[in-house]
């Protein structure tokens, strides 16, 4: 079983490495389907057109933005056929660039950034990092960009601050800015724009942030534990990817994967999971079966979403941040996630499905309920949920340092959420 988790572990690292940022992410999530004969639908185009190519491939997948949506064509064509929707998220905090992001400081070039989501600040200190996303030209082409290794956020010597060790405080504007060189003058989007064979001038729009470049590492007394930057939430994007491309038969379901942009924003975009792009695709695949607004509306009330993203595992240094009676421990399986003010969508039907998909996949699962005094994060779940009326249920692989520019799980957590996620998307 080890073996196999450490493989696993393998193609996650990859997969992370492929994906600095959400619209990488989306993108890599887009190949790996193609790579194995899903089609690639553009929104503009007419999907009824295409119908007949559709339905011979063995799904199809869609991108909005740093968002991506794809689904298995089952064999059946029956319209109000449910959904088994796998929704996660493609963005991670971070530092995005400003705009007139170049700058010179007593000798050093500097980058304006600003702080994007709620990410550990003091974590993304003294590492290397690169700037990755999206550049738009003037006539509205598109490029994926990424610089590798080329920026740092110094911290200052304990020299020059002898209380760092007893209250470090960082400005969110004075203190993030990183250096990318030493001079009185240069341009990042030069850079950018000479690396996709663009005038400098085209460079009209650009969402571009910060990445670890740090490889993936597995360590650990037995090889069990796996850091890397942006595991929340790509070890759930990959899972899912994963599990939409194990092969099912005699499927009366529709499986979907829902990967939105802008979660650790809040979700309020065209891209995220507040924003239409899952509504969108959902009726559109109702359309091509032949339904309509009443078969969509059946289809809907039949369906299930697992909204996968990740939680936390009690820390040994901070046990008292952790419910005293419901503490997920490393390796012990993933989290069915719980609050009773419906920061997370289970209830008690979503817990009975989570407990029959573990059993079908042969994993154990651990629940997660947040300390009275310490409030809890939100995911998509609910979100999904009042936006569709669909039953959600919310799950994820436990992290140490969430929200860290890297972050800790172990390998058996990450194998097993897929596989879970495998048996839910074959009807478990």
């Amino acid at each position: 079983m080890r073996d196999l988790a450490v493989a696993y572990a393998d193609d996650l690292a990859a997969f992370i490495e492929a994906s600095p940022s959400s619209y990488h992410a989306a993108a890599e999530v887009a190949r790996r389907l193609e790579a194995a004969g899903f089609v690639r639908l553009l929104e503009h185009e007419d999907w009824s057109a295409q119908a007949a190519r559709i339905a011979s491939a063995p799904g199809a997948v869609v991108i909005r933005d740093g968002a991506v949506i794809a689904w298995r064509t089952p064999e059946t064509v029956d319209p109000v056929a449910p959904f088994r929707i796998i929704g996660a998220h493609t963005d991670s905090p971070g530092f995005k660039l400003k705009p007139n992001p170049s700058n010179a400081r007593h000798g050093w070039l500097q980058a304006g950034v600003e702080v994007y989501g709620g990410p550990l600040l003091n974590s993304w200190l003294d590492r290397e990092l690169e700037l990755a996303g999206r550049i738009v030209t003037r006539g509205g082409a598109e490029h994926l960009v990424r610089t590798g290794p080329l920026l740092r956020i110094p911290q200052l010597a304990i020299h020059l601050d002898r209380d760092a060790n007893q209250a470090l405080t960082l400005d969110r504007q004075r203190h993030v800015q990183p250096v990318w060189g030493t001079g009185s003058e240069g341009d990042l989007l030069e850079r950018f724009a000479r690396s996709v064979g663009v005038l400098r001038d085209d460079v009209v729009g650009f969402d571009l942030l910060t990445a670890d470049t740090a490889h993936p590492a597995r360590f650990g007394a037995e090889g069990e534990l796996f850091a890397a930057g942006r595991l929340d939430n790509l070890v759930s994007v990959h899972a899912g990817v994963r599990a939409l491309l194990e092969e099912h038969s005699g499927l009366d379901h529709i499986s979907v994967l829902a990967a939105f942009d802008h979660e650790e924003l809040g979700s309020e975009s065209r891209s995220g999971a507040s924003g239409p792009f899952l509504d969108d695709v959902l009726t559109r695949i109702v359309l091509l079966r032949g339904g309509g607004s009443e078969e969509r509306a059946r289809a809907l009330a039949g369906s299930w979403c697992l909204s996968a993203d990740t939680g936390h595992a009690v820390h040994p240094n901070y046990a008292e941040k952790h419910d005293p009676d419901n503490q997920p421990r490393a390796g012990g399986g993933p989290l069915l996630k719980l609050n009773a003010n419906q920061r997370y969508a289970s209830d008690a039907h979503g817990t009975a499905l989570w407990a029959r998909v573990c059993e079908a996949a042969g994993v154990k699962y651990q629940e997660f309920v947040s300390n009275n005094g310490v409030p809890c994060g939100s995911t998509i779940g609910p979100l999904t949920a009042t936006r569709l009326g669909i039953r959600t249920v919310d799950v994820g692989a436990p992290l140490l340092s969430m929200h860290s520019a890297r972050e800790l799980c172990h390998v058996d957590d990450a194998a097993a959420l897929c596989s879970a996620l495998a048996a839910f998307a074959a009807g478990a």
